[in-house]
């Protein structure tokens, strides 16, 4: 850990324990925690919209709030970073539209700009979420939205935006897929080939009319000109969905879309499918594990926390080695989730068996982000409770970051001082986004994650980054844990369908009119 590091840190920690000390833990306390930082870094900044940009259709709209953010390095300059968010939340789905925002200094010093996919930004829709971005091989930059109107017409597309400078200006939209109301794309994403500039990849899951949930992609082969005709490349059934799929591409160019797939309210597991002819076909699935949770809340009240429940992450690392991070009650008992990780080495075909990576099993720990460093080292992001006081008036959640070498032995560190999460906007549960976004530049991890600036609730959230510098492999606790294996678990029918509730209640805050689309799934697979 750097000196600056250290001493910004350790002045942080003794601000929350002097607040503390004067009642902050107490009952009767209502003193915020401490606002967020050095060395952290504020990306975001106040919302370019203005006022009554889009209808509110009855939501509740927080003004301000930014949540669900992802990031990428530039390959041709390890200080060049892009990152992306959603941009004044909704509380019923989606917000006002996504912004983009560069970096030249490795997270010191950010210029914003919103993308055009909503009326707010000169766009066409009412609402965006979902924000992906990518760069490719010679640095230009990719941006994926899921647009959507929630008043009006409910109609809703994915488009892409492309960067030839690397994320400050952006070209116009293509569409990769519109849809009428009788069909929802969600959950979109997008990888560009890290060794051919002329290949990128987004991927997607559809609710279509006839209650199924593919999995959707599409390609580019000539650096962004043109798009391919958006295909399905796996079809589940009727009644059965995907949910969250994500393409990555390996530095051999072997294209991977990793995905969970929901059959009825019984099971949830997480799969694979790969192409070694850059997305031009797959194979069939390739399973991974089960998914078994029960969904973060508030210990104080039993609110619910919107979380990352049903989303993994994936990461390959220099060698083609694959690492999935997934939310799971297996890792800290029947009661509450934790954080489980498998490692191949061979494609997807076999796995490491699962092992248990947040440090702290006594605690909830959440919504994982995996990244893989030129080195190999791996590194996790996570939220968790052990900076929670029992019976105060707030919810004390912060970020962490554990590391290591060989999937056995694992490092820690804080990436944030507590903050309180009861100040997030609220999408049926408490949110701060389904994901956070994290890479690596050189030696040093990149978290870079919403959370609550703890100043009250006409500003509830902000993005923040740990620049490049901070957290390399020196800045980690001196303790050393090793991962301990998940053992065997034959889920009951009761806990198969305690996961399918915590994934619904994702699903509820991001998809209009949810219920209608889970009453027909349910319905489909009920008459099978």
């Amino acid at each position: 850990m750097t000196l600056g590091r250290a001493i910004c840190f350790a002045l942080a920690a003794l601000i929350t324990a002097l607040v503390s000390a004067c009642g902050g833990g107490s009952a009767a306390s209502s003193v915020p925690l401490p606002p967020p930082g050095p060395p952290l870094v504020k990306a975001s900044g106040a919302t370019p919209f203005a006022a009554n940009c889009t209808p509110l259709g009855g939501a509740t709209l927080y003004i301000d709030a930014e949540v669900e953010p992802f990031v990428d390095v530039d390959p041709t300059n390890p200080s060049h970073l892009l990152g992306a968010w959603q941009q004044d939340r909704f509380s019923n789905g989606g917000a006002r539209g996504l912004v983009t925002a560069v970096s030249n200094d490795g997270g010191l010093t950010w210029a914003r700009q919103a993308l055009p996919a909503t009326a707010c930004a000169g766009g066409a829709y009412e609402r965006a979420s979902d924000p992906w971005v990518t760069y490719a091989a010679d640095g230009r930059a990719y941006a994926i939205a899921l647009a959507f109107d929630s008043v009006g017409s409910g109609d809703n597309a994915v488009l892409v935006y492309r960067s030839l400078d690397g994320g400050t200006t952006w070209g116009a939209a293509a569409t990769l897929i519109a849809d009428g109301a009788a069909n929802f794309n969600d959950k979109e994403a997008i990888a560009a080939d890290r060794g051919n500039a002329l290949y990128a990849y987004a991927a997607w899951d559809r609710l279509t009319s006839d209650n199924r949930g593919p999995a959707m992609f599409s390609r580019t082969i000539d650096g962004g000109v043109t798009w391919s005709t958006a295909s399905v490349i796996y079809d589940p059934g009727v009644g059965n969905q995907t949910l969250n799929v994500t393409p990555i591409v390996a530095p051999d160019g072997t294209v991977y879309v990793f995905f969970t797939e929901i059959t009825g309210g019984t099971t949830t597991n997480l799969r694979l499918m790969r192409s070694t002819d850059h997305g031009a076909t797959f194979t069939a699935p390739l399973p991974i594990d089960q998914v078994l949770v029960v969904g973060a809340s508030d210990p104080g009240n039993g609110n619910a926390i919107r979380d990352g429940s049903g989303l993994g992450s994936i990461a390959v690392g220099p060698s083609g080695e694959l690492v999935v991070a997934w939310q799971d009650r297996r890792a800290t008992g029947t009661t509450r989730d934790g954080v489980l990780l498998r490692r191949s080495s061979n494609q997807g075909t076999s796995w490491t068996p699962a092992v248990i990576v947040n440090r702290m099993t006594g605690v909830q720990a959440f919504t994982p982000t995996v990244t893989v460093r030129n080195d190999g080292r791996i590194g996790v992001t996570h939220l968790d409770m052990r900076d929670d006081s029992a019976g105060d008036q707030q919810l004390g959640v912060a970020h962490w970051l554990v590391t290591s070498a060989d999937g056995v032995s694992w490092n820690e560190t804080r990436v944030s001082q507590p903050f309180d999460l009861r100040l997030a906007p609220v999408a049926r549960g408490m949110f701060i986004g389904d994901y956070m976004g994290l890479t690596n530049s050189g030696t040093s991890f990149l978290p870079f994650f919403s959370q609550t600036n703890n100043a009250g609730t006409t500003n509830r959230t902000d993005i923040y980054v740990m620049p490049v510098g901070q957290l390399t492999s020196s800045a980690v606790l001196s303790d050393q844990v090793v991962a301990k294996q998940v053992p065997q678990w034959e889920p009951t029918e009761a806990e198969r369908r305690a996961t399918y509730d915590a994934v619904m209640r994702t699903r509820a805050g991001r998809v209009p009119n949810w219920a209608r689309w889970q009453a027909g799934f349910e319905a489909a697979a009920a008459r099978r």
